[in-house]
């Protein structure tokens, strides 16, 4: 392991004990060579504006992290994903759920593959398409966002990927009232949870959305 490698190792150790999260060595070991890929590959591609590797832990993986509590069922998509936020963080604590990873920019699914090839995940398909193009063979359980969308345009462009028991988890800083009044009558908030994310600056807020009785 290089100095970078054990630094990323230890701090990971540090904010993984201020959570409840039961996370194996081996899935910490994919966690930290998860920063180190996209630490590589943001010199090229510039797939986030988090330049430092010590900050991604805490501002890409522990905020992905700390929604795994509240995931129900087994097969999720997320839209928007990015370079892979928050799906591969949590698919690699969550082996035994399946996640699919959306986008529509063929340089971030491009580090994706490469880092799901890296890391061994066999629970995860990345995906290269528009959201409401994709249409996919079965609905979901769970659909994510993060900082993708307001909750109207997730709910109207990502209605055809949920199951009718299915649950929108919007990732979001601050709660916006505002935003879940311009909801259509289909959908209704069914939980707002406030996530504590180690030795991050800011809040983050997790909305649960689900179809409307």
């Amino acid at each position: 392991m290089n100095k970078l490698e054990i630094q990323l190792a230890e701090k990971l150790e540090i904010l993984l004990k201020q959570t409840a999260l039961s996370v194996t060595d081996q899935q910490k070991n994919q966690l930290v060579r998860l920063v180190l890929l996209l630490h590589k590959w943001n010199k090229a591609y510039n797939l986030t504006s988090v330049r430092d590797p010590m900050e991604m832990l805490i501002k890409h993986i522990l905020d992905s992290l700390v929604v795994s509590p509240y995931l129900q069922g087994r097969y999720f998509i997320d839209v928007g994903t990015g370079p892979g936020l928050p799906g591969l963080p949590l698919a690699i604590i969550n082996p035994d759920k399946q996640f699919v990873l959306l986008d529509s920019l063929g340089k971030r699914i491009s580090f994706i593959r490469n880092a799901i090839r890296e890391l061994g995940l066999t629970n995860v398909t990345p995906i290269l398409s528009r959201v409401e193009e994709f249409n996919p063979d079965h609905q979901f359980d769970g659909v994510l966002s993060r900082a993708f969308a307001s909750l109207k345009d997730m709910t109207d462009w990502c209605q055809h990927l949920l199951a009718e028991s299915g649950v929108f988890y919007a990732l979001k800083g601050q709660y916006q009232r505002e935003e879940v009044e311009l909801l259509t009558a289909q959908y209704s908030v069914e939980q707002v949870i406030e996530l504590a994310v180690p030795e991050l600056v800011g809040e983050r807020h997790l909305v649960c959305i689900k179809h409307t009785k």
